[in-house]
């Protein structure tokens, strides 16, 4: 029991393993725990004991999920898809950065396919969806996922780590901030968290594949045009909020080939790698 007024079924291991675990596939094991404190951290230790690439770890109730800057949050139990995967990927390390765009690229086509729900990236690491949807936040876009990813570099064979979590089914009380939505106030009204974790992977692995066999080159892949074509930061004001306190205002204008934020400022276009983004409404 969940205590929600609607129903939460638990994710469906055996049925996730034998859509995802077959011959040729990048998945290895898919492991499903009835609660984790972070499951990037869980992950990350399995890592260090020699887990191999493809490990999926999927928690029903998350206590402890890590979001950027050191943020931590809890889901209710069953009511958030809550996931990382273990990727051990041979490209040049300075490629790396578009894993984390790699997996809200797939989130997006996921969520799109099996809920019919208008998601969108937002730079760096969100998943939104636009206010006009029904329950949506009044004034700016709802974040729908976070994702987060970690390099896990103690063992002797380096990997990464890669969260996400999507609110799926929490009603406005349960999520963590005022400008959040689930896939539930967005108006799908069953949202099944199994289907949504079939596709989330398929489509990863899809892209995956591409990035990964084009050695992390996410132009020639074709991951930079459709990661740029979800993301609705692109030919907005944007207000970022730099590591070290430093804030910067200026119109977004690309994302470059190491999935850095492009900006036109006072002094010429910069890029930047990190940061809180704030998407300026324009004046009335």
């Amino acid at each position: 029991m969940t205590g929600s007024p609607f129903p939460r079924p638990p994710l469906d291991a055996d049925a996730l393993t034998s859509a995802l675990v077959r011959p040729g596939s990048m998945w290895s094991r898919i492991l499903v725990a009835d609660e984790a404190g972070s499951t990037n951290t869980e992950l990350a230790a399995l890592a260090r004991t020699g887990a191999p690439h493809g490990t999926v770890l999927a928690a029903e109730h998350q206590t402890a999920g890590k979001g950027r800057l050191g943020r931590e949050f809890d889901t209710p139990p069953r009511a958030a898809l809550t996931i990382s995967l273990l990727l051990r990927p041979e490209v040049p390390a300075g490629r790396l950065g578009w894993l984390t765009a790699l997996m809200g690229t797939a989130a997006v086509g996921a969520i799109r396919r099996t809920t019919g729900v208008g998601a969108a990236l937002k730079w760096p690491n969100d998943v939104v969806v636009p206010e006009e949807l029904p329950g949506g936040p009044a004034g700016g876009e709802g974040k729908l996922a976070g994702i987060l990813a970690e390099a896990e570099l103690s063992s002797d064979r380096p990997g990464v780590v890669v969260g996400i979590g999507v609110n799926v089914s929490q009603d406005r009380s349960e999520l963590p901030v005022d400008t959040a939505v689930s896939l539930r106030g967005a108006g799908v009204a069953a949202p099944d968290r199994t289907e949504l974790l079939i596709a989330l992977l398929e489509e990863f692995e899809k892209l995956y594949a591409g990035w990964a066999g084009a050695g992390g080159d996410a132009e020639a892949c074709g991951l930079a045009p459709l990661y740029r074509s979800m993301c609705t930061t692109l030919g907005r004001r944007v207000r970022v909020h730099l590591p070290g306190g430093r804030v910067l205002e200026a119109p977004a204008t690309g994302v470059d080939a190491d999935a850095r934020l492009v900006v036109s400022g006072p002094a010429g276009d910069q890029a930047l790698s990190a940061g809180d983004v704030v998407h300026v409404r324009p004046r009335p």
